[in-house]
């Protein structure tokens, strides 16, 4: 009669988390060039969504559920997604687990730091950029961000560029084999 077929669609989520201003969206930036992935960025989302932002804790939320439900929309449809936001509680980066892993999606977890001379100096010289963040947004952030607990793939961003992009494309494409 009809022959049933049954596409399965794999797409992968690369998580990006750090501190403001140690380097997760120029790396972001770099992988996507080099995996075709879409970037959506929590400071990009912020801006399209509010246009004097505010930062309080309802806006943060609106920013992150909106960051979600445009990237399982993207994996369903088999589109590689590239996540470049704080995410700076264990929670919010278990909240991208339980609400966009399954069996069709990959997640990986890039932790970004970097020595804080470098962050401030980044920071200090920051133009044309959506983040708003500074010494002062670093300094608050600082105090309540977690390390990631779970399996992750920790990057130096005050090390080399290319390096960094090596050992971030290695560690994507051994997880997927």
């Amino acid at each position: 009669m009809f022959d049933v077929i049954i596409a399965v669609v794999t797409s992968m989520i690369i998580l990006f988390c750090g501190l403001p201003g140690v380097g997760k969206s120029t790396l972001a930036r770099s992988v996507a060039c080099r995996t075709g992935a879409s970037i959506l960025s929590s400071d990009k989302i912020r801006k399209e969504l509010i246009r004097y932002p505010t930062y309080t804790r309802t806006e943060g939320r609106l920013v992150y559920d909106v960051l979600m439900l445009l990237t399982k929309y993207l994996t369903a449809a088999g589109i590689d997604c590239i996540l470049d936001a704080t995410f700076n509680r264990e929670r919010s980066r278990m909240e991208v687990e339980n609400k966009l892993g399954s069996n069709n999606v990959q997640l990986y977890v890039i932790e970004c730091t970097c020595p804080e001379e470098i962050v401030l100096a980044r920071l200090r010289n920051r133009k044309n950029d959506f983040s708003d963040a500074d010494y002062s947004v670093y300094s608050k952030m600082k105090g309540i961000y977690e390390p990631v607990q779970g399996k992750h793939l920790d990057i130096d961003t005050s090390l080399p560029y290319e390096v960094n992009l090596q050992k971030v494309l290695s560690y994507v494409s051994k997880a997927v084999q």
